[in-house]
Parts: structure tokens; C-alpha cells; sequence
């Protein structure tokens, strides 16, 4: 299966959607439907107003929906990979990997605030990838922080990826400034409009309109079937990590400036359950997109050939065993 996927062939993105539904067939069998949690924001809670009435006399359209979002995801993070040249190769592993990654647990596949701020990130992503010298870039700067105050809206917690932002562009372009305030000037813009609105509605109130965000440490139920999501998530990562460290010396400096935005926002997607926290996986979703890029690594550069496939099966038979004869996704 990896050596398919190893090509960039068009045939594969087919092969993509087919391993999609295949390992992904529980959340169809087990619909879930969503409901709103303190932590999303106005945004979500209006689209699950719109979609709500549809999704109670059908209910697969909200994994549906989630299944939609998550193949979109990971064509689009492969297409970034690939175009960016991230990886001395084109290839379909990202996808592969983003698809089998956020299968390891229920949670993240479903339709959820952060599942839909994951498309947000890879705008972003791909925006402050562009800026690399580039003379001109306030316009750019801007709607990378319009982007993420919209994300905010969507999911309060995600207004901690300023940070992200802010050290992304600290990487990738000498440190000015006002290109650091026009930044933040548009994260602020949607704050800015929906004052006005509130305004005018007559609605106006102080602290529902201030994101309201706390820290903590998220009370989580410890299983093994825990410990092997977690195993399987970690290991590909640390050995993707260990060959793109062999063949950063090999790459341009742009690619090198790249995966540095991927690591930092790995780690800042690793704060997101410590924000508004919950008791649930929802919000580790978000750090699914850089854990593939290097899941892919270790699909790709491994030296010793059965290794990968070895680690795709054993992925795949825990997702497989979970589902069957673990908690599962029921």
C-alpha cells in the first residue's frame, strides 16, 4: 500500500478516497451528531443551527460532512507538501498518512470546531509559506490574520495559534514591525465587526464579546487502547523527524524555513487541549496536520524497506481492532 502511494499517480487519489471510507467506515456505521461546547465559538453554533434540522432526519450528514472535511484535508496538505517541495519526492503519503493518523481515534473524525478550523491552519500554513521574500506582503500578513480571527469564531481556542503566527513570521521574514500589527489588525477585524453588529442589534455585552479562555489540565480516561493510539502516533512521528533532520543539509533554505512552520505548529496545536480544556480528543484534531508531514517522512525515507510497510499494517490493524473489539467507535 505505501509503495502506491509512493507515486504520483492521478489513480491514487481515488485509491486515497476508497482507504478513506475503508478505514473510516465506523463513523458511518456509528453516527455522530454533534453538539455545542463552551469552548466553540458563534460561528459553529450557527452552522449547527443551519445544518441541525437536516442532520436529525438524516443522520449521516454530519459524517458526511466530517468524512468531506477530512479528504479535503488531507488532498490539500498533500498538495501543499508536494508543491513547496517539502520532500525530495511527489507523492501521495501525506494524504495517506493525515487520513490514517486521525483514524487512531474516534474523536477526530467527528464534525467538530476544531476539525474545521483544520482547514483555516492549512490557508494559513500555505500564506505564511508565500511571505519568504517576498517584497511586498502586508496584504498577505493581513488575511493570515483575518484568517485566524475568523477561526476564533469557530473555536475560541484557536486564537492561541497568534503565537504560532507571530513566530512563523519571525522565521520566515526579517522582524518588522508594522507587519506584525497589520497581523494582528486583521485578527482583530472580525472582533471589530461583530462589535458594530452587536451595536446596532442592540445585543451589545461586554463579556460575551471578550473570547473567553481559560487553562487547565484535561481529565482524560487512560486505557491501553489509549497508550496505542498514542504509540502509533508518536513513533512515525519521532522516525519522520530523524530523516528530515539526515536530509535538511540537502534541501534549500526555504524547505528548511518550512518544516520549522510545521514543527512550531505542532507544538502549539499541542497546547490546544490545556485551553478551554475538555475531557474529551476533540482538540488534538489540530495537531494531525503537521504529525502527518512527518508520518509521511518515515513512509518515504525509511532505509530499510519493510519498515514502513510494517508500520502501515500495524496502524491499520489497531484502527481495525479498536473499532471491532475495543471501545470503539459505538
Amino acid at each position: 500500500m505505501t509503495g502506491l502511494f509512493k507515486q504520483k499517480s492521478p489513480a491514487n487519489l481515488l485509491l486515497l478516497l476508497i482507504m478513506g471510507i475503508v478505514i473510516k467506515w465506523p463513523m458511518f456505521a456509528h453516527p455522530h451528531q454533534p453538539v455545542s461546547r463552551p469552548a466553540d465559538g458563534i460561528l459553529f453554533d450557527m452552522i449547527l443551527d443551519f445544518f441541525g434540522p437536516a442532520g436529525k432526519s438524516f443522520d449521516l450528514l454530519f459524517p458526511l460532512l466530517a468524512f468531506l472535511l477530512l479528504f479535503v484535508q488531507a488532498v490539500v496538505l498533500n498538495g501543499f507538501i508536494n508543491n513547496q517541495r517539502m520532500m525530495n519526492k511527489a507523492t501521495y503519503l501525506p494524504g495517506m498518512s493525515y487520513m490514517l493518523v486521525t483514524s487512531l481515534m474516534p474523536e477526530w473524525n467527528y464534525f467538530s470546531a476544531p476539525l474545521l478550523v483544520n482547514t483555516i491552519l492549512l490557508f494559513i500554513l500555505s500564506g505564511l509559506f508565500n511571505v519568504y521574500n517576498k517584497q511586498n506582503a502586508k496584504a498577505a500578513i493581513f488575511n493570515i490574520g483575518l484568517a485566524l480571527g475568523i477561526a476564533g469564531y469557530i473555536f475560541i481556542s484557536s486564537l492561541i495559534f497568534v503565537l504560532w503566527i507571530l513566530l512563523a513570521l519571525a522565521v520566515m521574514r526579517p522582524f518588522r514591525l508594522n507587519e506584525w500589527m497589520i497581523c494582528l489588525l486583521g485578527v482583530t477585524t472580525p472582533f471589530y465587526f461583530y462589535a458594530i453588529y452587536t451595536v446596532i442589534d442592540g445585543t451589545w455585552s461586554w463579556q460575551e464579546f471578550v473570547p473567553h479562555i481559560t487553562l487547565g489540565v484535561p481529565s482524560l480516561k487512560q486505557s491501553a487502547w489509549l497508550a496505542g493510539s498514542v504509540f502509533l502516533v508518536m513513533i512515525p512521528f519521532l522516525t519522520g523527524g530523524y530523516f528530515i533532520q539526515e536530509n535538511l543539509r540537502r534541501v534549500l533554505i526555504n524547505v528548511r524555513k518550512g518544516w520549522s512552520l510545521l514543527l512550531l505548529l505542532l507544538l502549539a496545536s499541542l497546547l490546544m487541549p490545556f485551553v478551554n480544556t475538555t475531557g474529551t480528543f476533540e482538540n488534538w484534531v489540530m495537531a494531525m496536520l503537521p504529525m502527518a508531514a512527518f508520518h509521511a517522512c518515515t513512509y518515504l525515507y525509511a532505509t530499510w524497506r519493510p519498515f514502513p510497510v510494517i508500520v502501515f499494517w500495524i496502524t491499520a490493524g489497531f484502527i481495525i481492532a479498536y473499532q471491532y473489539w475495543g471501545p470503539g467507535w459505538g
